[in-house]
């Protein structure tokens, strides 16, 4: 498959695309417990981490064939995340996110004395096994269970949750439950979109996971509108491809980049499409078309 859209693609397109679909699953993640129950999360790099590590050894190591070792990192990550999730989540806003914080930095260490993962000097010669079909195969998946769930009687209750925990309670909603569901789905997602991105880079340093990663993925939601598949779906392709847009701008990448993201939130304060789910998109995708044929 991926020798046919080389055909038509250029090595560098493809890498975007790639690299699109994988921010995708990571900024699903954020969505399912920042922009639908609400809990700050800003350690999201650390769980990305773990998947990537656990799959690259179990490649480089283990000799386990690719779809293992993923699925080994992804749940290796969501396992970390129900873990942690369950004390944790008692937190709330300014206190959960410094605590996602430390976890980001506690991990980021930890790799960087990990004798099996290469230490600081990180690890290389991961085969490169993720392909551009692969990651949509996936993306596409993701996307669609996430709809399900955004019309399910537990999606509702997450955001139920988001408004106001505490009516959620009074309505008979098991908070804490939900709360750490959705940590624990979102960890898994970022052990995903690890595995994929250290079996397409070829080489990962606990760098690459950083607390700035942890912040570029939550632009990605922020920007895009908490809790919109629609909205996370536009910030990652609009994060991903900007700063490959304002390279020609050499040094002042990143301060275009930075003004960029203040006049969009200055302007969209809730986000690109903030509010709008598939759902609503749908509707008035058929509305419009059922007056259009009225009209002719």
């Amino acid at each position: 498959m991926d020798s046919i859209f080389s055909q038509f693609l250029d090595a560098y397109t493809m890498r975007i695309i790639i690299l699109i679909g994988i921010n995708l699953i990571l900024a699903l993640g954020i969505n399912l417990v920042t922009g639908m129950t609400g809990q700050l999360n800003m350690g999201h790099a650390g769980f990305m981490s773990i998947g990537a590590y656990t799959s690259a050894i179990c490649s480089l190591n283990l000799d386990t064939p690719f779809l293992l070792s993923l699925f080994l990192g992804a749940v290796t990550a969501g396992a970390f995340g129900f873990i942690i999730g369950i004390p944790i989540l008692r937190l709330d806003g300014d206190y959960l996110a410094m605590v996602t914080i430390g976890f980001c930095e506690i991990v980021r260490v930890f790799f960087l004395n990990f004798e099996p993962g290469g230490k600081a000097v990180g690890l290389s010669g991961i085969p490169q096994d993720t392909t551009l079909s692969f990651v949509w195969l996936l993306v596409l998946i993701i996307l669609f269970l996430n709809y399900r769930l955004n019309r399910s009687r537990i999606g509702r209750a997450m955001f139920a949750v988001k408004e106001n925990e505490i009516a959620a309670e009074a309505c008979g909603i098991h908070t804490s439950r939900l709360k750490i569901i959705a940590f624990t789905v979102a960890a898994f997602l970022g052990g995903l979109g690890g595995g994929l991105y250290s079996h397409y880079i070829f080489y990962i340093s606990p760098q690459d996971f950083s607390f700035t990663k942890s912040i570029e993925l939550l632009n990605m939601v922020v920007l895009g509108g908490m809790g919109s598949l629609p909205g996370t779906v536009l910030g990652v392709i609009i994060l991903t491809i900007a700063p490959e847009v304002l390279r020609v701008v050499a040094e002042y990448r990143l301060l275009f980049y930075g003004g960029l993201m203040v006049i969009l939130m200055i302007f969209r304060p809730n986000g690109l499409l903030g509010g709008v789910r598939w759902y609503d998109v749908k509707q008035k995708w058929f509305k419009m078309k059922s007056k259009t044929t009225k009209e002719g």
